[in-house]
Formats: structure tokens, C-alpha cells, sequence
């Protein structure tokens, strides 16, 4: 007998039994493979807005998506109605329509071999928390009341314009079925509480502070300095000015620094690869970056956010290395991209990005995080936030706005009106340090980060 608890909005034994049965439908209409992508979740929201209640969510949603292939030919096809007549109805249609479309050659699903088998439960990764099921309006209106600091607040030298404290949590249940044998599940709740805080300067200069914290087990949520945190990060924005533009060593902290990762695994990804509309093509094996560049991804992480045994194909995670001391390693590839680039798969995604440690100081300190790395760079620009930007994925340039400080000698004044610019290339040669102090509440693993020689302009 199952002892697991039974988690609101999960699939249901019916409803995996109708998956099945739709796979069997699809094969018997004509279909010479199929691939069948169960999905449920549930989300509850609660947004105060002065302390007082502004917004109440509650949203479910339940679908399945056909991926059929049939005679060369690919479609996929979508419902959210399950009943038994609608769904033969519908795959008998499905099917039809998928064999007037044109040829696709490289459209397969991938081979047995490939695709996971330890995905049996949905709950092997240790994400799905029990004391979800216990969750009641009434538990969620206590804990955003008791996180929101508004009424506790006696502002001195600043105007309090808005405290926007914002509770969510979430469940999601994922199913994928293929005739090849795939049958594989994913299950995850999460809990996440978010603070903003609006406030105006002497001078009448609207500043606004932002903080989060998101955990998969509601035990591990930090309610209590969420709000703190975010007035914090407000207040130590008054009296911001402007620096003269130049090179400066930039300290990226850990809260923004996957702002400058991102283009990367976009960089890495098989399509932008196959399109030819990335700044990394024909860079496997190459060392394209500076020799204290790691990354890793470590989707295999029990209880991480982000974590996934499987990709939406249902090929195996593994954990892998990215780029090894500055060398490219991996791309990521389904198996339709892979085939019309004539490169063997990977897996469709980089899901738990990790950038490891680096110190080019001297020797490694057990600490590294954003105060370590400003004492050993003495001097330079402290980013905090991104104000827009873009960065051009074919050629790696980028421009992005940036809130945050001038620092020298321990010594810090916040800065506004700057810009960022460079490429990505040369912007990851040019690192510096990579800290130990990653947060756990973020997918992507990106310590604090110091790079040397970046433009800025003011």
C-alpha cells in the first residue's frame, strides 16, 4: 500500500490510467509513436499591499499534450477535457491532421535507451512537502500578516510610499508516457514570500528595495527577515549620485548575478546553436573562457530547487559538466535538434546551473562571499540590481542599466544612471572571483561574482 501522503490537485490514479489508455487510442488510430505529457498544478496567492489585503488567487489548471508521430510527420495537440468519448474523438482528428503536414524527417522520439528510469513516485528528489495539504486560506492570510513589517515601521528621514508583501504556494504534478516505455513522474510543491518596499527620499526620489525567499518544504521558508531585508536594501539607495564612466572592477552579487549567466545556457542551447544565432557556435572542446570558469549542472540535487530527473522528452538528467576551466564541454540537445546537426543528444536543457568557486587573489579562503570579494578588490562597482538592458545573442554584446554602489577601501556610496556594456566573451574572461555564498532558493546556483576591466557609462 502507497503510504505516501495524498497531495491536493495530484494526479490521480484515473487519470494516469487515462493517459494510458489515450497512448493505446493514438497508436491504434495510426499513430507510429506518441508521446503523452500529463500536467496538473495549483497555486494559492496573497498580495498585502499596506497591510492591509489587496489580492487573493487561487488558480488551478489540467492538461494533456499529444506529441504524435505519424508516417514522417509531427504534431502536437492539447486538451484540457477528460473525458473518455472526447479524448478518442479528439486523438482520431489529431491524428488525421498530423498526416497533411508536412514531412519532418528528424522529428523521433528518443531511444530507450536514453530515457529515465528512476522517475517512478514523482517524489524521489525529496520536493513534494506533506504539510502542503495542510495549508488553509486561513494559515496563509497568519503567515503574510505576521511577515509584513507596515504597521511596525516608524519611518525617520524618508517617506514610506508602499509595502507590497506577496505570499504564494504551489503544487505541481507532471506525467509523461511514450511507446517506448517511458513512464515517468514529477512532483513538487513550493512555498515563496516576497517583500517591496516604496519609499521617497528627503528630496522627493521614489526608491523602491526588493527581497525573496522560496523553499520546496514549507519549514525551510525564511518569512521573518523578508520585509527587513527588502526596506533595507531601499534605504541604502537615498543619496544615490552618479560616477564618472570608465573601466571599473565590477562586484555582481549573488541576488542579480544569473543575469549574466543566462545568455550563456541561452548561448549553449541547440536551437540558438542550429539557427546559428549564438555567440557560442562551433565552441564544443574549444577554451573559449578564462581558466577560473566552471560550470557545472547538477539536476540530481535532492531537495534543490530546480532539480529535475527528467527533461520535458523524458530523457535522464545527469549531472555534467558545462565548462571545465574555461573549455566548453556541452551543448544542450533534444533529440531533433541533435539529429539536423548531425551531433549525438544530450538532454533538451541546463536545469540546475552551478558556477564553482574561484579566487585569483592567492589562496582560496573558506569564505567568499560579496563582503570577502569587495575587501579583495578594494576598489570599483558594487551591482545590486539591473534596470533593463539586453545583451545580442548572436554576438554576445550586451547593455544593461545597473543600480548599486562605488566602493573603495571599505568605503561605499550608492550610484544611479549607469550602464553596463561589453561582451560576454570577454566579460567572463576577465573573471575574477567566484564566490561560495549561492542561495538555495534560486534554480540557478551563481555565487557573487568580480570581473576586472568592464565599461561602464554614466
Amino acid at each position: 500500500m502507497n503510504s505516501e501522503p495524498i497531495i491536493p490537485w495530484s494526479i490521480t490514479p484515473e487519470e494516469e490510467a487515462l493517459a494510458g489508455d489515450c497512448l493505446s487510442r493514438a497508436l491504434a488510430c495510426g499513430a507510429d509513436g506518441v508521446r503523452i505529457t500529463l500536467n496538473k498544478s495549483l497555486m494559492d496567492l496573497i498580495l498585502l499591499r499596506n497591510g492591509s489585503m489587496d489580492k487573493v488567487t487561487h488558480s488551478g489548471d489540467r492538461s494533456m499534450t499529444f506529441c504524435l508521430f505519424v508516417g514522417g510527420r509531427f504534431g502536437t495537440f492539447s486538451t484540457n477535457r477528460f473525458e473518455a468519448d472526447e479524448l478518442e474523438r479528439f486523438l482520431t482528428e489529431a491524428v488525421a491532421t498530423t498526416r497533411m503536414l508536412a514531412p519532418d524527417s528528424w522529428r523521433k522520439l528518443p531511444e530507450p535507451s536514453r530515457l529515465v528510469h528512476d522517475a517512478v513516485t514523482g517524489r524521489e528528489l525529496g520536493l513534494c512537502d506533506p504539510a502542503y495539504a495542510a495549508m488553509t486560506p486561513e494559515e496563509r492570510i497568519r503567515l503574510v500578516r505576521e511577515a509584513s513589517c507596515f504597521e511596525r515601521i516608524r519611518p525617520e528621514g524618508y517617506t514610506l510610499i508602499s509595502e507590497e508583501t506577496e505570499y504564494s504556494d504551489s503544487v505541481s504534478d507532471l506525467l509523461i508516457l511514450d511507446s517506448n516505455g517511458l513512464h515517468a513522474r514529477h512532483t513538487e510543491t513550493s512555498f515563496e514570500l516576497g517583500c517591496e518596499y516604496t519609499i521617497a527620499d528627503p528630496d522627493g526620489h521614489k526608491i523602491s528595495g526588493y527581497w525573496w525567499d522560496s523553499a520546496p518544504m514549507r519549514a525551510d521558508l525564511q518569512t521573518a527577515s523578508v520585509c527587513p531585508t527588502a526596506l533595507e536594501r531601499a534605504l541604502a539607495q537615498m543619496g544615490s549620485d552618479q560616477v564618472p564612466g570608465g573601466k571599473y572592477t565590477v562586484v555582481v552579487e549573488n541576488e542579480v548575478a544569473s543575469k549574466l549567466l543566462n545568455p550563456l545556457l541561452g548561448a549553449l542551447s541547440g536551437y540558438s546553436l542550429q539557427q546559428n544565432n549564438s555567440f557560442l557556435t562551433d565552441s564544443l572542446g574549444k577554451k573559449v573562457f578564462c581558466e577560473g570558469f566552471t560550470l557545472r549542472d547538477i539536476p540530481r540535487t535532492t531537495g534543490a530547487n530546480g532539480t529535475r530527473y527528467f527533461d520535458s522528452e523524458g530523457v535522464a538528467t545527469r549531472n555534467t559538466d558545462i565548462i571545465t576551466g574555461g573549455v566548453v564541454r556541452n551543448y544542450f540537445l533534444n533529440t531533433y535538434i541533435a539529429g539536423k546537426m548531425g551531433l549525438d543528444p544530450t538532454q533538451e536543457d541546463c536545469f540546475k546551473p552551478l558556477v564553482m568557486p574561484w579566487w585569483s587573489f592567492g589562496p582560496q579562503p573558506a569564505q567568499m562571499g560579496r563582503e570577502e570579494i569587495l575587501s579583495a578588490c578594494g576598489e570599483g562597482i558594487l551591482v545590486t540590481g539591473f534596470n533593463g538592458g539586453n545583451c545580442n545573442s548572436a554576438t554576445g554584446d550586451f547593455s544593461y542599466g545597473i543600480e548599486g554602489f562605488a566602493f573603495k577601501d571599505g568605503e561605499r556610496r550608492p550610484v544611479h544612471g549607469m550602464v553596463m556594456t561589453g561582451n560576454m566573451i570577454h566579460l567572463w574572461n576577465n573573471l575574477i572571483a567566484a564566490g561560495t555564498d549561492i542561495r538555495p532558493c534560486m534554480n540557478k546556483q551563481v555565487p557573487t561574482l568580480a570581473f576586472k576591466d568592464i565599461d561602464f557609462s554614466a
